[in-house]
């Protein structure tokens, strides 16, 4: 449980928010840069004090000012992991591990050094020193010396920004993978839609040091406040699926969501995998009846939930069991003589749906399974 409420004034530049994040193993912190996500989870680790607030960590108080409590770094069991895996060049993999552990009371670790070694693939690792190691292994043992410090939060400031993209899809798994391993929730400052759509359960929108907006990853992403913080041109749906069979004849995959089975490019994941699809607003088309004689093959009955219209253009909140948006023209929605209330048919292209929109999150059975980058089909 995260309860959260900081102000602070940087010169010209003013930080206000509050939030609170119940239950969620990972919480992003999503905005654009300048945005003060830096800032915020500086203030949460005590490195930056606030000029009013107050920060509690599972029950704990570790800062408000009205109460005069303000625990230094050190006493508020936290880990920090940053964008540079900052090492200590003079220590072994294990002796940066260790240095971790050591920070800690014995009586108050709860996390085993085995443990971390296995589970962040880094046994191979332990007898290097940090200048011998890729930036995606650096980053690794930096996640390892963090955990083994036992914290009650983790705080992550964008891990994978300086990662290739290789890099960063090898160590994505493993972070999806920590806060049910070792029961540690995570704070998880991000600007990359791909990393929150991976990682993250609820979601903190910033813009110019306030909170925009927040919730569950689903709701918030696909509201029309994300887009525009994202720098995306059309709002976009979140849709939880699940898989269910691969089609390897005709290259595509099934998944089973609230509003039937939708057809996605092959993907190399097990049936029951979790999974996150981003649709583009501007990719699904509406028809009043059923079309026939179209190459689509994802085609939904809906109903028409909500009209927004905005510079020309018209969003169309759909209801097909669950959310799903469409962005048209102003004349086409007249044309077509739009409604609330009123049903007809979602059309979404496989082809429109790539690899990027399609994300993991979390295995079926709670077990570490392969990435969709790992396994060939």
């Amino acid at each position: 449980m995260l309860d959260i409420s900081l102000q602070k004034q940087h010169g010209n530049f003013r930080i206000d928010l509050a939030f609170q994040s119940d239950g969620a193993k990972v919480t992003a912190l999503f905005g654009r840069s300048g945005s003060g996500k830096t800032s915020v989870i500086d203030m949460v680790a005590g490195l930056v004090r606030p000029d009013r607030g107050r920060v509690e960590v599972d029950g704990r108080v570790l800062f408000d000012r009205d109460k005069h409590i303000d625990l230094p770094p050190a006493r508020r069991r936290i880990g920090y992991v940053f964008q540079e895996g900052r090492l200590f060049p003079h220590y072994s993999v294990r002796g940066n591990l260790a240095y971790g552990m050591e920070r800690t009371p014995a009586a108050e670790r709860f996390i085993p050094f085995d443990q971390v070694v296995e589970v962040l693939g880094i046994a191979p690792l332990l007898d290097r020193r940090p200048g011998k190691l890729s930036g995606g292994e650096k980053q690794r043992v930096a996640i390892g010396r963090a955990l083994l410090t036992s914290p009650r939060l983790l705080l992550m400031d964008e891990p994978l920004a300086s990662l290739d993209g290789a890099r960063k899809a090898e160590l994505l798994p493993f972070i999806a993978l920590l806060p049910g391993q070792f029961g540690v929730p995570i704070l998880y400052v991000s600007h990359a839609v791909d990393e929150v759509l991976r990682l993250a359960d609820h979601l903190l929108l910033m813009e110019g040091g306030r909170l925009k907006d927040s919730g569950p990853v689903e709701e918030v992403m696909s509201r029309p406040g994300f887009s525009a913080v994202s720098g995306g041109q059309n709002p976009a749906s979140i849709l939880t699926a699940a898989v269910l069979q691969h089609d390897r004849l005709h290259g595509t995959t099934h998944l089973g969501f609230a509003g039937g089975v939708i057809r996605v490019p092959l993907l190399a994941a097990v049936p029951g995998q979790r999974l996150r699809v981003r649709i583009d607003a501007g990719d699904v088309m509406l028809a009043l009846t059923r079309p026939t004689g179209l190459s689509v093959q994802n085609i939904f009955s809906a109903q028409v939930a909500s009209l927004r219209r905005e510079n020309g253009s018209v969003d169309v909140g759909l209801d097909l069991g669950c959310p799903l948006h469409a962005q048209i023209s102003a004349q086409a929605c007249d044309d077509l003589g739009l409604k609330v209330g009123m049903p007809l048919f979602a059309l979404v292209k496989s082809a429109a749906i790539s690899r990027e929109d399609i994300a993991e999150h979390g295995p079926a059975d709670g077990s570490h399974r392969p990435s969709l980058a790992e396994e060939e089909i």
